[in-house]
């Protein structure tokens, strides 16, 4: 099954929001959550692989993202909002429950999904970026403040309005290839934070190779640069300015954990593992997950696995999946 001639593209008003997604597939729904700056596309590698397994594959763009309406207000971007936009989405499609992929922004999303609502939860796979139980002690960006005081941090230069917006929209393709080779294998992210503070990202980010690279076409660039030059860059920065506020809705889940099946998926070269979880990470999710039931690392990847290394990814999905299904009471 090819990605171009089974794929169904969809637009549907979802949680009062207009909403993209692609399907593809028939059987258990898996959704597919990706993070920033990324649009269902980043699945494409895995959407024909997953249903050709069996399974319904559902890959929306994310609030604010790609072909998904996004609010400009950062409040728009909450736990509550999130939570409601793949709720509705489920009930859009007349699934109950499904299982839940997710990466960077997309792992949180789903994380939040499994532990308010699990009867909507058949099982989640993070990919990148384990879950974390709250830190009730410090807001995340107060704590990023503090870190780019001494260095550069994309965070910080994201936190203030319109100047991120304005420069990443002009110069759309040149960020896209820098940012995506920065979060690669190919390269050392820690020499981005190596920067000075005070400059703007795409000064601190490498010059990439022309393309295409091993994982990375011209064609799939145009995919992204369209997707991102329609929709402007405000949408996902929402999702960074919005960390306070989600991370003061957390408080409510202090203690909590889930029942939920849990899988996770890590990259030996990616930057969010190495930088921003702190020690023990995968430690950390069983707190909050007990259930999890297997942990595999991918050692070529950096942050981008699912498009970087797509075969060793699908392998490794293909076999969670068949774990979950394995232990269904269907």
């Amino acid at each position: 099954m090819s990605l171009d001639t089974a794929i169904q593209h969809h637009q549907a008003t979802i949680n009062g929001i207009s909403m993209h997604y692609v399907e593809q597939g028939q059987g258990l729904p898996v959704i597919l959550c990706h993070g920033f700056p990324h649009t269902w596309y980043s699945w494409r590698h895995q959407i024909p692989a997953i249903a050709d397994a069996g399974f319904r594959v559902i890959a929306p763009d994310l609030r604010g993202m790609g072909g998904t309406e996004g609010p400009a207000q950062p409040e728009e971007y909450g736990l509550p909002q999130i939570n409601a936009d793949l709720m509705g989405l489920l009930a859009h499609i007349g699934e109950p429950k499904a299982i839940f992929v997710g990466l960077d922004f997309g792992a949180f999303a789903i994380y939040d999904l499994a532990l308010m609502h699990p009867d909507k939860v058949i099982a989640v796979i993070g990919l990148e970026n384990p879950a974390a139980p709250h830190n009730p002690e410090v807001p995340p960006l107060t704590e990023y403040a503090a870190m780019a005081k001494n260095h550069f941090l994309h965070i910080e230069y994201f936190r203030e309005p319109d100047a991120a917006d304005i420069d990443l929209h002009a110069h759309t393709r040149a960020f896209l290839s820098q940012v995506y080779y920065a979060l690669s294998g190919d390269y050392d992210f820690g020499q981005v934070m190596a920067h000075p503070p005070g400059i703007s990202y795409r000064e601190a980010l490498p010059t990439p190779p022309p393309l295409p690279w091993s994982w990375l076409t011209e064609a799939d660039m145009d995919v992204y640069e369209a997707a991102y030059l329609a929709s402007g860059f405000t949408g996902g920065l929402n999702w960074y300015r919005s960390m306070d506020i989600k991370w003061q809705q957390r408080k409510a889940l202090e203690g909590v954990t889930s029942e939920v099946p849990a899988y996770f998926i890590g990259s030996e070269n990616d930057v969010d593992l190495e930088h921003f979880h702190g020690d023990h990470p995968i430690e950390k999710m069983r707190a909050q997950f007990p259930d999890l039931r297997l942990v595999k690392m991918i050692p070529e990847a950096g942050h981008l696995m699912q498009m970087e290394c797509g075969e060793e990814t699908n392998r490794i999905l293909k076999l969670y999946l068949e774990d979950i299904t394995s232990k269904l009471d269907i």
